[in-house]
């Protein structure tokens, strides 16, 4: 193996190149470098060679680990379970990854957090809990655990005698029994959360004598007469969070008095204190730290400093954590960056009215400083409350522009920027969703553009984890509201990672399609709307099913967009515009939304405008027209717009796709008479021949000759009859009509005579054994029209057309049925169902039988009926 990086070096003013070989890195190099990967980058690193799989492997890179961006199953579980004999910390998410935590098998586990456990059971965990008793943190939340009991806190309280801290959410309530189960087998603890539980018994909480820090913030129907009375009797309780609650300012003054060891209350955003304007002014409260509403939490946090003289409060977490010697006040200190930041981000989320001045003033600046802590959850909880604070109507996607810039002034887009760099993907998930919500303020996108978000976003857009792509490409959705940005989208590789995007979670695309959509329709610069364009139209056409397609032209402004790129003065953006409405017109919905959007008309004029276009643009104009007559009414408009005369012209193409879209379309237009007769009129026959006869594509040749039936079963003729033949005009277009005819048969016949072997019939016209049919078949088979889809309208007219009086129509008609009824093919059994529920086997079996139907016809129509017979019998199989 040898790989190889290149590193630039100065020397003496020339750059030098010097080669490294990867393989001689050191072991504490190349392990150092995999502590900087995330799980899945560090197996891709591992795969590449012995030495480093069994780096890979090494116990001091499974002390921790974070599964919370993957799905962890039993299965999966399992596998891992050799490589965590030493893991010490777990993060997971859902109910189906706490079920599997058995199965990694990791005794040694001291540090077990969850999100997403709201159903999350009693049994559960239990199971965790009796399965690591050595655990010592438990944290679940911050949504709530609504099937968790007392049950299982008594379980934890009785299985894990060692643990330290314990944090459970949306607890309905917490009974006295469980907390004394706390208090009696867990004399270590002395961190508790009970956040948001209906209720709990407050009388036990105060038999917890070993609690340092307490946080019931959001919990409801707490008697604070009693809570006050007894909390303020612990001994060490150092730090006391009752933030979000109905507290009011009698216990809160109780408890600062009261107990003798409490240093910090926090009660921010409590409704009934804050409330009381001559408590909110008073400052009596000397040597301890209040933080509320109406404090300055800034000023309260340095004033658990010795000396901070010299440091202006809002730098005060900074300063803390540059000390040296952090004992005196890092336990309490990442306490209150644990409370505040959860606290935040709740308020955030209910944004209750009246707290501008708050969010404005020290509210993003909390939540900035908090997203540089060492702790990963405050650090991902303070990025989702700047992306959830700014947010006034989800919606209408509003957001308050003075919040918004007040992140931007204190400096947040770079902070969060180099954030979204992490190699942490919860973090980088978490802070492109900060970036895509700001980013609705023009003043901010800006900024953002300024800094290198464009790049960072399109990069984290390709990221595998989904919801990092998600929220990035929500970000690349609301930059690209700018004009001035969509350039730099393009050049960033942001449409392609938008597409990559789509194609890879089709169903939840959060914001993909968006973007692709507003580049399209407003960007100025003809080379990102041919991306964009080109982009749309491959997504459209994505996939044997093409699910994609529907929920493109549901996107507002799409179809429209669209529309209008095809007008455009570059050829390249007509050319995929048109692209991406022949894709998009495969669906029934869109090509009605198209037409109504004035698609007919723009592609008629596109048609009319490119003779002389490059044969990609002749191609897709001709194939949008094709896929917009599938519907009878826009096949009529189109005839009606003036757009046979450019098909004609097209068909006379030297290119061969173009042969195909042209004579499609054609073969579309002529089911309507009055577009039958105009194609006569304007010369279409000879056209239609020379493709029918020359034609280097089976497919063209087949749906010319289609074209020229369809033209000259009957119906055309009574329609110029019943436009009036009185006029000796009238006279000389019926005797040009029979002209036309004699052509248009004479080649028709030529053609369903080149799929015949004249020795494969005559012994099929003696015995039609099974064997001598396959043979026709599989010389008669054009594999190519297993991709058409015809109409049920469409198949009883070639029905219809083995009555018809002509023998070349009849053959033609068998022919074509044979095409669309073929076992294999991809509508063959939609088109045998159509003839089926129609009662068209009878008519087949007649015009099998009737002495006036030609040979070749015949025999098509005996392997029609065994078609039928096949597509039944599977039918009734399934």
């Amino acid at each position: 193996m040898s790989r190889r990086v290149r590193r630039k070096l100065e020397d003496k003013g020339k750059d030098k190149i010097v080669l490294l070989d990867w393989t001689s890195l050191d072991y504490d190099a190349v392990l150092h470098l995999f502590t900087c990967l995330n799980h899945r980058d560090r197996a891709s690193l591992a795969s590449t060679c012995k030495t480093w799989r069994a780096l890979g492997a090494s116990s001091c890179l499974w002390t921790s680990l974070d599964l919370r961006p993957h799905k962890l199953n039993a299965s999966t579980a399992t596998s891992l379970a050799s490589r965590c004999v030493h893991l010490r910390s777990l993060r997971f998410r859902g109910v189906e990854s706490a079920d599997s935590i058995i199965n990694l098998k990791a005794r040694s586990l001291l540090e077990v957090s969850g999100d997403y456990c709201r159903k999350i059971t009693d049994a559960t965990l239990a199971m965790i809990a009796a399965r690591h008793e050595g655990l010592e943190s438990l944290a679940l939340g911050p949504d709530f655990c609504e099937k968790i009991t007392s049950d299982a806190v008594e379980v934890v309280a009785f299985c894990c005698p060692k643990l330290k801290k314990l944090r459970l959410s949306g607890l309905r309530d917490v009974s006295s029994e469980a907390i004394e189960a706390l208090a009696k087998n867990c004399t270590q603890l002395t961190d508790l959360g009970l956040l948001d539980c209906l209720s709990v018994d407050e009388d036990a909480v105060g038999k917890v004598v070993s609690l340092k820090y307490l946080s019931v913030a959001g919990t409801s129907n707490i008697k604070w007469s009693v809570a006050s009375s007894k909390w303020d009797k612990l001994p060490k309780l150092i730090g006391l969070d009752v933030s979000r609650t109905d507290v009011g300012p009698g216990a809160v003054s109780r408890l600062l008095t009261s107990s003798k060891s409490l240093k910090v209350l926090c009660a921010i955003n409590c409704r009934v204190l804050e409330e009381d304007t001559s408590f909110m002014s008073s400052n009596r409260f000397k040597g301890k730290v209040l933080l509320a509403l109406f404090t300055n939490v800034f000023e309260g946090v340095a004033s658990l400093f010795a000396d901070t003289t010299k440091k202006k409060p809002k730098e005060i977490f900074t300063y803390w954590r540059g000390l040296k010697d952090k004992a005196p006040v890092d336990e309490t200190m990442r306490w209150i960056e644990w409370i505040v930041s959860h606290t935040l981000l709740r308020t955030a989320e209910s944004n209750p009215q009246g707290l501008d001045e708050f969010w404005l003033k020290q509210g993003a600046a909390l939540l900035l400083t908090l997203m540089q802590s060492s702790q990963e959850d405050v650090q991902e909880r303070s990025a989702t409350g700047l992306a959830t604070f700014v947010v006034i109507d989800d919606e209408n996607a509003s957001i308050d522009c003075r919040r918004a810039e007040a992140v931007m002034k204190e400096g947040g887009i770079r902070l969060l920027l180099e954030l979204a760099n992490s190699w942490r993907e919860g973090l980088q998930s978490e802070a492109a969703k900060a970036i895509a919500n700001l980013s609705v303020n023009a003043n901010v996108a800006k900024t953002v553009a300024d800094e290198g978000g464009i790049r960072i976003l399109a990069g984290l857009a390709k990221s595998m984890n989904r919801l990092v792509a998600e929220e990035a490409a929500g970000g690349l959705w609301n930059l690209s509201v700018g004009e001035e940005h969509k350039s730099a989208i393009a050049q960033a590789g942001g449409v392609k990672a938008l597409v990559d995007l789509i194609f890879r979670w089709p169903n939840a695309t959060a914001g993909g399609v968006q973007a692709l959509v507003m580049l399209a329709r407003n960007c100025k610069y003809e080379g990102v709307q041919e991306q964009a364009a080109r982009a749309l139209a491959n997504l459209a056409a994505h996939g044997d099913t093409n699910n994609n397609n529907a929920a493109v032209g549901q996107e507002a402004g799409a179809l429209e967009a669209l529309v209008q790129l095809t007008q455009s003065p570059n050829e390249g953006v007509r050319q995929e515009a048109a692209g991406a409405l022949w894709n998009l017109s495969f669906d029934d919905k869109n090509r009605e939304l198209i037409a109504a959007a004035g698609g007919v008309e723009a592609l008629v004029t596109l048609a009319q405008s490119c003779s002389n276009a490059s044969t990609g643009l002749q191609e897709r104009a001709a194939g949008a027209l094709w896929g917009l007559s599938v519907s009878e009414a826009n096949s009529i408009a189109i005839g009606r717009e003036g757009g046979v005369p450019p098909l004609i012209a097209l068909a006379r193409s030297e290119a061969e796709d173009v042969h195909e879209t042209a004579a499609g379309a054609l073969w579309n237009l002529a089911f309507n008479p009055g577009n039958a007769l105009r194609i006569v009129e304007e010369g279409g026959v000879p056209a239609l021949v020379h493709l029918c006869s020359s034609s280097a594509s089976k497919m063209a040749r087949f749906m010319a000759a289609l074209a020229l039936a369809y033209m000259f079963d009957g119906r055309m003729d009574e329609y110029a009859l019943m436009i009036g033949t009185s006029s000796s005009a009238s006279t000389s277009k019926t005797i040009s009509l029979d002209g036309a005819r004699r052509m248009a048969f004479k080649h028709i016949e030529a053609f369903v005579t080149t799929f015949m072997d004249p020795q494969i019939f005559v012994a099929a016209a003696v015995t039609s054994t099974p064997t001598i049919l396959s043979q026709v078949t599989e010389r008669a088979c054009i594999l190519e029209a297993g991709h058409l889809r015809c109409s049920g309208a469409e198949i009883g007219r070639f029905v219809t057309m083995l009555r018809n009086p002509s023998s070349i129509l009849k053959a033609c008609a068998a022919f074509a049925l044979v095409q669309f009824t073929v076992p294999g093919g991809r509508h063959a059994m939609h088109h045998a169902s159509l003839m089926q529920s129609g009662g068209e086997a009878r008519v087949l079996r007649s015009a099998a039988a009737a002495a006036n139907m030609p040979r070749e016809a015949k025999i098509f129509v005996k392997i029609i009926i065994r078609n039928l017979e096949h597509h039944q019998a599977e039918s009734s199989i399934q």
